[in-house]
């Protein structure tokens, strides 16, 4: 059906399957920005319509007006907070692919591990830890595990950890399995499949699951970013890719800060293809595209 606007009064509303009013909109976004620190302008409204729309048919509800009530409800001190945690989950995007912005990997593989390596591997048993920040289904810290297990021969010798965290706790359900399409594999080597998937058989064909050393090394934890952080330690390295493109610049200023009291000296971070850090931080040195090591 095509898109048309009417007016009623000084408000304007969507002619399409559920009324969506300038009203429901404002404070959706509101919502959005006050849970997860998410911003949402005027052209994100089609989207969010398409996003939450499929919540509204699953709880039998007639327009937004009555969504936005049962989320106000959920804010309320003792109210179901359920509701609150799916409107966040339906708004996140998780578009992610194994080993996307190869050249993060490279950089890894070439310059990163070898010099922690070098730093590192007199210790009796070596610390390193990588947080996937925004982890969505799995594919990047996954990634990241077969980067470790190719380029650290003894890495059993290691005590390396890699953390990853995501706001939406469905998508954490996936990435826990390990388990995708088997298409989701094809622009990795052949040698890389071989090596580190095990192809689903009988009632699982068509699907590939991550092997058991690969997922061993990552751990997966539900994380609104905007919030208190309950980790203790220092991170080598940090991923937060194409995340910080939904908060406003206060709150994508505030997030670098931590980032780098979070990594060692010498860290790095990792951002995505369509984020800068220029004019939000002085506090790490450009080396790689869109690669970024903590000053120290």
């Amino acid at each position: 059906m095509a898109l048309m606007a009417e007016t009623q009064g000084n408000q304007s509303s969507y002619k399409k399957e559920y009324l969506f009013t300038d009203k429901d909109f404002t404070y959706l976004s509101k919502l959005a920005g006050d849970l997860a620190g998410i911003s949402l302008s005027s052209g994100k409204r089609e989207l969010i319509y398409g996003r939450l729309v499929k919540r509204l048919r699953a709880l039998g509800l007639k327009d937004f007006k009555q969504y936005c009530a049962l989320l106000r409800a959920g804010e309320e001190e003792g109210g179901d907070k359920e509701e609150l945690t799916n409107f966040i989950n339906s708004i996140t995007t998780n578009v992610t692919s194994f080993f996307r912005e190869n050249h993060h990997f490279d950089f890894m593989a070439d310059t990163l591990l070898p010099e922690l390596i070098h730093e590192k591997s007199e210790e009796s048993r070596p610390r390193l830890r990588i947080w996937s920040a925004g982890c969505s289904s799995g594919k990047e810290p996954y990634s990241i595990a077969m980067v470790l297990k190719e380029c650290i021969p003894d890495i059993e010798r290691w005590d390396a950890k890699i953390l990853a965290t995501d706001l939406d706790s469905n998508i954490l359900d996936v990435a826990k399995t390990g388990v995708y399409p088997k298409d989701h594999v094809k622009e990795i080597s052949a040698e890389r499949r071989k090596r580190w998937f095990q192809m689903g058989r009988g009632l699982n064909e068509g699907t590939i699951k991550v092997s058991d050393d690969v997922k061993n090394m990552v751990a997966y934890r539900q994380l609104n970013l905007t919030e208190a952080w309950p980790m203790k330690g220092s991170f080598d390295i940090i991923f937060c890719r194409n995340v910080t493109i939904y908060f406003d610049r206060d709150t994508r200023v505030t997030l670098l800060d931590r980032f780098a009291e979070y990594l060692d000296d010498d860290g790095c971070l990792f951002v995505g293809h369509s984020e800068s850090l220029f004019g939000l931080t002085q506090r790490f040195n450009t080396v790689g595209r869109t690669i970024h090591r903590k000053i120290r």
